[in-house]
């Protein structure tokens, strides 16, 4: 038996998981780090912590099995955080997270100076504040000491890699949020370059995310307990390796994922733009293309009602009162807007708001309408992508929200499509540990791979009483942003 090494770099933990190569998940290791707020809107992380999260977890995650026979690793990585190494490739500061909102001037620089149409033209995307390009216009301008000490720029996942294989490398998902790749072609932008003040020699090496990049250097090998014939493949960005997890590849399927932000992602064999540039157009980890659509808070809209706001810990009983019969009958709204937001309105600005609430407003209305905020920002994506002509007939469900049966049951009826829930479901990490296979010839394809380990657990069908309610009260929620839009400005 083989084994398989698949590793979840999120936000606020990195997930290992040690999987059979026959796509059975026997060991799973979790180890949390900081992120710091240093100022209001801003969010940084150390990349030596996610390197000590590693070391740390690695050697509880294979002590049962026989170092020889681990292939492969594969990892899954947070997108758009900016880390940066010197000469002696040495972090120079903290990463700049994918959820910081500190480039709002850069954005506006970028979109309205040089133009939305020429980033669209030279990246097949156009400006939003969490993306690396942005990033490195800010510290351009405020801390130019470091921007000048820059030899490699990189993403999160790929300092790790960085780590294990000492390659300068980025697997082409995860550089499409860079807004220095061109998508289309597959290839670094030269003029995103000069625009941005940085050079190809700066840049990592671009591999299709199944690619192996090498074996493990013999030092840290050793260090960690692995073999040195172990190979590391590039890798996804995390929505493309959880899309990898779900299924989620080849032409015209779509996954959506509700974790801390939340996303809707839609495979492509083929290039395409949406004609409102609100979907971002990345190139995908089996190969192809997808277009993707990111809300900045979803899951975590429910975690900072519960755990700061009513200071409950038991999600689960706090939904417990809202029954079939309140779906879609609620008169309290909630904008999801707790960081910004990106897809599809891009407005750093906005707030998360409350509306409607009255004397007789309840605990599980506010609960209530923060799960159907999210779906209806969720919504409003896949209105895009309707709207570009693109017929989306079903959806598989995945990331930590959507382990409740309720908030399923919302989101199926507010998108008014069948929802399918994959029978293993673990995110980046599963579909890390599937790339790794892809790479060591366990599989020709990443489809073959999918095809042959996910499985669907359920299908959740929309209730048509339901899904009517929810087509009213979406044609509400939809009028309150644009009502909101100018005081945010205000009020920032």
């Amino acid at each position: 038996m083989s084994y398989y090494i698949g590793a979840d770099l999120g936000t606020s933990a990195l997930k290992l998981l040690l999987v059979e190569s026959d796509g059975k998940i026997i060991n799973t290791v979790t180890c949390e780090y900081p992120v710091f707020y240093p100022n209001p809107g801003w969010s940084e992380q150390h990349p030596e912590d996610w390197w000590t999260a590693f070391k740390k977890g690695i050697n509880e995650l294979i002590k049962k099995v026989p170092v020889d026979e681990i292939k492969g690793i594969g990892f899954g990585g947070q997108m758009h955080g900016l880390v940066i190494l010197d000469e002696n490739d040495n972090v120079i500061r903290p990463a700049i997270l994918w959820n910081d909102g500190r480039t709002d001037k850069e954005t506006d620089y970028l979109n309205c100076v040089i133009g939305k149409e020429t980033l669209s033209e030279l990246t097949a995307n156009i400006a939003f504040a969490g993306f690396t390009a942005p990033k490195l216009l800010w510290l351009k301008a405020n801390e130019p000491e470091s921007f000048n000490k820059i030899k490699k720029i990189m993403l999160p996942k790929d300092y790790l890699n960085y780590k294990l294989t000492g390659i300068h490398c980025t697997d082409y998902s995860d550089a499409s949020g860079f807004l220095l790749l061109d998508v289309k072609n597959k290839c670094w932008s030269r003029k995103m370059l000069e625009i941005c003040s940085v050079t190809e020699e700066q840049m990592p090496t671009l591999f299709e995310s199944y690619s192996p990049l090498g074996s493990i250097i013999p030092e840290i090998a050793e260090e960690l307990g692995l073999s040195k014939n172990t190979i590391v493949v590039a890798g996804a960005g995390d929505n493309a390796a959880a899309a990898v997890g779900t299924g989620t590849v080849s032409d015209g399927r779509c996954n959506i994922s509700i974790g801390t932000s939340g996303t809707i992602f839609i495979s492509s064999d083929v290039f395409s733009v949406d004609s409102f540039n609100a979907l971002h157009s990345f190139c995908h980890a089996d190969g192809g293309y997808h277009l993707m659509g990111c809300i900045l808070s979803a899951a975590s809209c429910n975690k900072w009602l519960c755990d700061d706001i009513l200071k409950a810990t038991d999600y689960e009983t706090e939904q417990q009162p809202i029954t079939d019969d309140k779906l879609g009958n609620n008169h309290v709204y909630f904008l999801p807007y707790l960081m910004g937001e990106r897809s599809p309105i891009n407005d750093t600005d906005a707030r998360g708001t409350f509306t409607g609430m009255r004397l007789d407003t309840k605990r599980e209305d506010i609960l209530q309408a923060v799960l159907e905020g999210v779906a209806f920002a969720i919504r409003d994506n896949l209105e895009i992508a309707k709207a570009s002509g693109i017929d989306i007939k079903s959806s598989c469900l995945c990331g930590g929200g959507a382990k409740s049966p309720l908030w399923q049951k919302i989101f199926c009826n507010v998108l008014n499509i069948p929802i399918t829930i994959p029978q293993t479901e673990q995110g980046p990490g599963y579909g890390g540990a599937m790339l790794a296979m892809v790479g060591a010839k366990e599989f020709s394809t990443v489809k073959d791979c999918a095809d042959k380990f996910v499985q669907i657990k359920e299908t959740i069908n929309p209730t048509p009483e339901i899904a009517q309610r929810y087509e009213i009260q979406y044609s509400k929620f939809k009028k309150i942003y644009p009502q909101m839009k100018n005081i945010f400005k205000d009020i920032k």
